[in-house]
């Protein structure tokens, strides 16, 4: 499979290289800093989605069965990376004629408002007590801009016309890839607090072949 990955140098865009190419997929590999990536076996596309070329983004998906994007914020000057570099790679995708993609959010952003969808639900359906009324809320104040600019992305891609799917984990570990982590459809994983950035790189991998995850939501814990 040809695969174009946003986002390549991060922490989960270095595992869906990686694993990617142990797969035998044939990679494009976009960044903002080609230093930053280590394996030297993908095929390397240096663009700051800031401020990016549209056609050199659409140079680097043109022909690709699939996108995969670990875009996110690492930090409060990167609010806003996540839904702009989105919607720059929406457009690149689109006039390309590619569809299918797979991007990384988080598991609280389903009660997070946009304009859109002003009154979201009070608690996500997977979440138990203690995520709901003591540590849902304390995160989303802490990362209420992270949030916010996930929720955008997640919106742009729900009134858009690609076969998206978004996948939400909880707080992201850097522990070793293992696949024995759970999912679910359109909502949390109940008591899931954690997930290796691993293990969230195969499964959005695995999701490329599961066809039933085409505009849907996966949630995804350990």
């Amino acid at each position: 499979m040809r695969l174009t990955i946003f986002g390549a140098s991060g922490g989960i865009g270095r595992h869906l290289v990686a694993q990617a190419l142990a797969a035998g997929h044939d990679v494009t590999a976009v960044v903002r800093d080609p230093a930053r990536l280590p394996d030297a076996s993908a095929r390397v596309v240096t663009a700051d989605l800031s401020a990016a070329d549209p056609g050199a983004l659409r140079a680097a998906v043109a022909g690709a069965d699939a996108v995969l994007s670990g875009l996110g914020p690492r930090s409060a000057a990167d609010a806003g990376v996540a839904s702009r570099g989105t919607r720059a790679v929406a457009e690149a995708m689109t006039g390309a004629d590619v569809r299918r993609i797979v991007v990384v959010s988080a598991a609280p952003v389903g009660v997070v408002p946009t304009p859109g969808r002003p009154h979201p639900p009070r608690y996500d359906e997977g979440d138990g007590p203690l995520m709901r009324f003591v540590l849902g809320p304390a995160i989303r104040r802490v990362l209420r801009r992270h949030y916010a600019d996930l929720a955008l992305m997640e919106e742009e891609l729900r009134d858009g016309v690609l076969d998206w799917t978004v996948v939400r984990p909880p707080r992201l570990t850097d522990g070793p890839l293992t696949g024995g982590y759970r999912t679910a459809y359109g909502r949390n994983i109940r008591g899931g607090l954690s997930v290796s950035r691993a293990d969230v790189a195969h499964l959005m991998l695995a999701l490329l072949d599961r066809p039933q995850s085409v505009r849907q939501t996966v949630g995804v814990a350990r």
